[in-house]
């Protein structure tokens, strides 16, 4: 299933602004790109997008009040510096199984000054 109808399924007749969780794994990312996310989600706390091919945060959203984030078992390998801009108030950060193979690369990420769990196990 494609991203943007899995993200209708999931919001069960909710508008964006009221989901606080919204989990979409092993959904079909578009050409590795985030889609059908928008800054309509203005309440989401945890997202999770595990197992979805993702190869770039580019296309991601300014996610405000976003604590959690899975990012696991994808294709990322670089732009983490988005995560500061977009989602400012990360306390926890899952990007194991991913393609980041320098330490370089996580760098930006010591300006999330909330976060308090990064796992970069099987990178």
């Amino acid at each position: 299933m494609d991203m943007k109808k899995r993200i209708t399924l999931e919001l069960r007749n909710k508008s964006p602004g009221e989901v606080a969780e919204l989990v979409l794994d092993s959904c079909r990312s578009s050409n590795g790109e985030i889609e059908g996310l928008t800054e309509n989600f203005k309440e989401l706390e945890f997202l999770s997008m595990a197992s979805i091919e993702l190869t770039s945060l580019s296309k991601l959203p300014t996610l405000g009040k976003l604590r959690k984030l899975e990012l696991s078992d994808n294709a990322i390998s670089g732009g983490l510096e988005i995560l500061v801009e977009k989602c400012p108030n990360l306390t926890y950060l899952n990007l194991s199984g991913n393609k980041i193979k320098e330490l370089s690369t996580v760098e930006a990420l010591q300006n999330l000054k909330n976060l308090k769990s990064l796992d970069l196990f099987n990178c």
